[in-house]
């Protein structure tokens, strides 16, 4: 069976590094106990590798406090957990057209409970949010600006360090989703003045699924909205104020955190801006052949600069999930389709009535002849269309 070109590395990167699954397997088959849970080798084996993994990511987000990287299931559990802990009745917060649904979903629940109120800024016609247009949005009760650092459907990266600044200097807090972006593009928490940043393991950081986190500056008032076992002072009624337990629960994913050890080490021994580099090297001769097909249109794809190596487009008078089953079935290319999980983008460009649009996602083992092919193959469906 011919090898499938996979084209959808924004849902999840595949595959991944070996020396992931190989630690993985090995780390699980020697010292895969709860960590913080007994003194014995292998739960203080367990605990140096977690505390190892919260350093390396604390170091790549340029955080300040290792403990304050916090483990959870993915980015949408991090998001719930931020929303939830940071928001009270009565709050106002500013979020974007440009949302996936783990953010547009817990606050719309709060919005229709008549908890909290939410502005969304719109986004111009290349894929960006304009900092004035959130800085406009201010309220008196406004507590928080969340913003999406890259568009999973567009792939544009925003000027989180400006809406950053911003956001500093109105006294207002500012949560960064950095799905699309942790693993690939320059987070420096610091300089970009964020307080919440959301991250998800299984994409660009190129770990497994079921692991994901935060980082919450020094300061920050989150609340505890989850309670349970931390294997520390246990006699305490209360679940413990202090990080990284205040936003941990239960036991950790070790086998999840184990495989974005290995992957951070991998990434580092690589470069984050060379694999960068290489993917957008491939997204610009993918645009390139795509917008030379006539009937293809692609959706904020003016150019590289700013941009995360995710290029989505429409085809005429084709569903988008037609084009993605004659991609998979006929042309062994796995993409994406539909509305990505972002339906505002979609309303917003005009594409939600057709069905959405056709992903390709590039990741850092993709190659020219994954591209040529992907090419040829769009070239073919869209001759189709003529007849």
């Amino acid at each position: 069976m011919r090898r499938m070109v996979y084209l959808d590395n924004a849902a999840t990167t595949f595959p991944k590094p070996g020396e992931v699954y190989e630690f993985m397997n090995s780390f699980y088959q020697t010292c895969g106990a709860s960590p913080g849970r007994a003194g014995h080798a292998m739960t203080l084996e367990t605990e140096e590798v977690v505390f190892q993994t919260r350093q390396m990511l604390c170091e790549m987000f340029n955080g300040v406090d290792p403990e304050r990287l916090t483990f959870s299931y993915n980015a949408t559990d991090s998001l719930n957990i931020i929303i939830d802990g940071m928001l009270s009745e009565g709050d106002h917060v500013i979020t974007s057209c440009l949302e996936h649904n783990s953010v547009l979903r817990p606050l719309y629940h709060k919005e229709k409970d008549g908890i909290i109120e939410v502005t969304y800024v719109p986004f111009d016609r290349s894929g960006y949010i304009d900092p004035k247009a959130i800085k406009s949005s201010i309220r008196g009760n406004t507590k928080m600006v969340i913003l999406n650092h890259a568009s999973n459907v567009l792939g544009t990266v925003q000027p989180a360090a400006e809406v950053g600044k911003l956001c500093r200097e109105a006294g207002i807090y500012f949560a960064l989703d950095a799905s699309q972006t942790a693993g690939i593009i320059r987070i420096d928490i610091q300089e970009m003045n964020i307080d919440l940043l959301a991250f998800t393991g299984h994409k660009s950081l190129l770990g497994p699924t079921g692991i994901g986190g935060s980082y919450v500056a020094e300061n920050v008032p989150i609340r505890a909205t989850r309670f349970g076992g931390t294997g520390v002072r246990s006699a305490q009624r209360t679940h413990l104020d202090e990080f990284p337990y205040r936003l941990e629960y239960g036991t950790l994913n070790t086998l999840g955190v184990a495989g974005l050890n290995a992957a951070q080490k991998w990434i580092r021994s690589r470069g984050m801006l060379e694999l960068h580099r290489q993917e957008m090297r491939l997204w610009s001769m993918l645009k390139e052949g795509l917008s030379a097909i006539e009937g293809v249109s692609l959706l904020c794809a003016d150019a590289p600069e700013n941009h995360t190596a995710v290029l989505s487009f429409t085809i005429n008078r084709w569903k988008s999930g037609d084009v993605g089953t004659i991609l998979s079935a006929h042309y062994r290319i796995a993409c994406r389709t539909g509305l990505q999980c972002a339906p505002l983008v979609h309303e917003r460009i005009g594409t939600d009535k057709a069905g959405g649009a056709v992903r390709f996602s590039l990741g850092p083992f993709n190659t020219e002849e994954d591209i040529s092919k992907a090419v040829e193959a769009v070239r073919k469906i869209a001759a189709l269309e003529k007849r």
